[in-house]
């Protein structure tokens, strides 16, 4: 038998002897205070200044930590705000709470103290226990006591254990927290209103993106989880909801990776009477908005570079974007035939048929990405791969859409929103076709949103901003999967 079954089993034991006494799993207990709250208030005071307060508390959470001294026990209790040690004298408790301390409560074990405030001669703030119960038995040991819980694979399978053995990663999901709070405020403060739409579609579309397939039964028809709420976004518009954003989900049918997880979370806005070069502004007051309000200034450290989200952001067509950060000029990037033999000699997947601008999206997704640290917006994006984007008035081949990037990964997607039904109908049929060659991620053809816009989109801009990628960058994540409570990882031993 292994250690750990051997643990177990003792507990299991423990557990039993606590059912016969009428005592397991207790829910009268009522705690008058937090750990935080606690040091917040208290910290400050002298011994002899606590001493004369006679302060007396209620707490309740996990011990993590116990010192067993004879007569007298040290313990460290962890709730969800912090940590606060307590102090057990059998003179205090009684005989047989004493005993059961000793004998039937475990580390993990989730308990219940009352008691009198004061401080230890080192000054550290405790509670001298008069009243100590048991509320949940723990029947697994807790992972590497002092040191936290380092198994990448096990942090995140047993997320729960990962908030439980480390601080820095329960700090992380409040940073988390306040940055979609922050975004929600932003827009609000600008009359924008908070929306749904509907995770179960009939035709995916909003994106290019390969989508999940599920079946309703009783309606005995196919749907869809949603790749973007764009298009039902985009309606709200039509119906007259002129500025409308949605904090929400995403599913897309692709790999797993550092940047992308099959379900994330995005930030998606629409404004009427605006276009691409405004939501640039505006994305660049909402990041120094959200980074200052979340962390307190607009310098962000992000794997080793320091990045200011205050500063004004450059714009680069993509295009410019490739000459920049290649060896090719303007003139090779600029013709499909050269552009085909340097995408052949870089081995870069390309279909025979592609056109220049897929042939130029192909090159900077391959080449220039990752290389694109400091904060920019990639504008003039090829017209192909923009199916929802409006052209651009003085260069049709290229849409007024945008992409931010920053630490080498798109964080933000915007542009002028197609409402010329006509354009919209004709690039539906070419999504149309592309999925008929094969295209798992192409669109598929949407008549009523057709028809919304025969009705009439008023001039519009929207944007999608990825807020896992955004977590990412604030908290100095290296990968998606540390900002996602429970990411999605490979089959194992029979479950998900």
């Amino acid at each position: 038998m292994s250690e750990d079954n051997e643990i177990v089993r003792l507990r299991r034991e423990k557990l039993e002897l606590l059912r016969r006494r009428g005592e397991a799993y207790p829910n009268d207990f009522r705690r008058t205070a937090l750990a935080s709250e606690l040091h917040e208030k208290f910290d400050a005071f002298e011994k002899s200044e606590l001493e004369a307060t006679a302060e007396q508390v209620a707490v309740a959470g996990r011990m993590m930590l116990r010192r067993v001294m004879g007569k007298a026990s040290f313990f460290t209790l962890q709730d969800g705000s912090g940590r606060i040690q307590c102090y057990m004298r059998r003179e205090a408790v009684g005989e047989q709470a004493y005993d059961a301390f000793n004998h039937l409560w475990d580390i993990g074990d989730i308990v219940g103290i009352e008691g009198r405030l004061f401080k230890t001669n080192k000054g550290e703030l405790t509670v001298e226990v008069a009243n100590a119960r048991l509320l949940t038995k723990s029947l697994r040991p807790l992972p590497e006591k002092f040191h936290g819980l380092t198994d990448t694979e096990t942090r995140y399978r047993q997320r729960y254990l990962d908030l439980m053995m480390n601080e820095d990663v329960r700090h992380l999901f409040r940073v988390r927290a306040a940055v979609t709070a922050a975004l929600r405020e932003f827009l609000l403060a600008r009359d924008f209103l908070e929306v749904e739409t509907p995770m179960m579609q009939t035709i995916h579309g909003g994106a290019t993106a390969r989508p999940f397939v599920t079946h309703h039964n009783a309606l005995d028809m196919e749907l869809y989880l949603r790749v973007a709420p764009e298009l039902n976004l985009k309606r709200l518009v039509v119906g007259g909801f002129e500025r409308v954003f949605e904090i929400n989900r995403n599913f897309r049918n692709e790999g797993l990776s550092t940047r992308h997880n099959p379900e994330f979370t995005m930030l998606e806005f629409y404004q009427a009477y605006a276009d691409y070069r405004e939501l640039m502004e505006m994305t660049e007051e909402m990041l120094a908005y959200v980074s200052e309000r979340v962390l307190g200034s607009t310098k962000v450290s992000y794997q080793g570079d320091v990045i200011d989200l205050g500063a004004p952001m450059p714009r680069m067509t993509m295009a410019q974007a490739i000459v920049a950060h290649t060896q090719y000029s303007a003139d090779e990037v600029g013709d499909a035939v050269e552009l085909g033999r340097i995408l052949e000699g870089l081995n870069i997947g390309s279909d025979p048929r592609a056109s220049l601008g897929q042939m130029q999206m192909a090159l900077f997704e391959a080449y220039v990405e990752d290389k694109l640290i400091e904060p920019v917006f990639i504008t003039a994006h090829p017209t192909e791969v923009s199916p929802l984007s409006r052209r651009n008035d003085e260069d049709p081949s290229v849409t007024d859409r945008f992409e931010l990037f920053i630490a080498g990964r798109e964080i933000a997607n915007g542009f002028s929103e197609l409402n010329d039904p006509e354009d919209q109908a004709a690039r539906f049929h070419s999504q149309v076709a592309r999925k008929a060659d094969g295209d798992h991620e192409a669109m598929q053809f949407d008549a009523d949103y057709i028809t919304a816009l025969e009705y009439g989109l008023p001039p519009t801009a929207g944007e999608g901003l990825g807020v896992d990628r955004l977590v990412m960058l604030l908290t100095n994540s290296p990968s998606i999967r540390d900002v996602i409570l429970f990411p999605h990882m490979k089959h194992k031993d029979g479950n998900g």
